[in-house]
């Protein structure tokens, strides 16, 4: 095994795993459509690191925090729904991507360049995983408790506020990682599949959290390793991989319910 692929399994493992957990919270919110829009904002960035010749992460991370910052905003101002709002985050990523980024280099735009990785890169991926993921277990379960009720976040003069904006810059943060895995295109299957697959077969939310994480990690090895066997884009195959567990776990919640 040469170094380009441990490389790339070790940043898919970081990434896949984060995503799944993150995506345990946003469906318990009903927010896994967040993450789409979101993805799709990273277009632009890709387009000017591509135009510019600079790392990949200069031109997604500032345009998707900017999204999640702007989101949470309009959220204070307008009191549309999130939803909404990322609707239109949607068709401002998109948009404006088409514009200029150029067609015959759309490829790592849409599908990702987990297979390109660089050590520097990898070093950077999983700091800032671990760091995600950390962050969201220290508040996860206020976030948790915001989508039950409110008020009894209130009682304990927490702000709901600044929740609500850390936890749309995790999202924005672990959807610019999943744009090196899979591209900007169907980052929201990363989040949301894992986390679909774990609560059908789990019995408590400690089996949640842990089934969703270990669905991401083998769902983007799995991808990584039939795209080196198969020679196909790696993004589109660890959703597959994602795909193929969730249908999985789909059977075992029948036979589960059967018995």
């Amino acid at each position: 095994m040469n170094t380009q692929v441990i490389l790339s399994l070790i940043s898919g493992i970081m990434i896949g795993g984060i995503a799944a957990y993150l995506g345990t919270l946003m469906l318990s919110k009903k927010m896994s459509v967040v993450a789409g829009p979101l993805a799709h904002l990273a277009f632009p960035g890709v387009a000017i690191a591509i135009l510019c010749g600079f790392n990949l992460a200069f031109g997604v991370f500032p345009f998707v925090l900017f999204g999640a910052f702007l989101i949470w905003m309009l959220e204070r101002k307008t009191k549309l729904p999130m939803e909404n709002l990322s609707a239109v985050i949607f068709a401002i990523g998109v948009g404006t991507s088409l514009l200029f980024l150029p067609i015959g280099k759309a490829e790592e735009a849409l599908v990702g360049n987990i297979m390109h990785i660089t050590f520097t890169e990898t070093v950077f991926i999983s700091i800032l995983s671990l760091g995600t993921y950390f962050f969201v277990r220290k508040i996860y379960n206020y976030m948790m408790l915001i989508n039950i009720d409110e008020d009894l976040v209130k009682i304990e003069k927490r702000d709901i506020s600044l929740y609500n904006l850390g936890y749309l810059l995790a999202i924005a943060t672990v959807v610019s990682l999943g744009v090196y895995l899979v591209g900007g295109l169907i980052t929201a299957a990363l989040i949301a599949i894992p986390a679909g697959a774990s609560r059908n077969i789990s019995k408590g939310l400690i089996q949640y959290k842990f089934w969703a994480l270990t669905f991401g990690v083998l769902g983007a090895v799995f991808g990584i390793i039939l795209s080196i066997i198969f020679h196909l884009p790696t993004g589109p195959l660890i959703i597959v991989s994602n795909a193929i567990i969730f249908i999985f776990s789909v059977i075992i919640q029948r036979r589960g319910n059967k018995v």
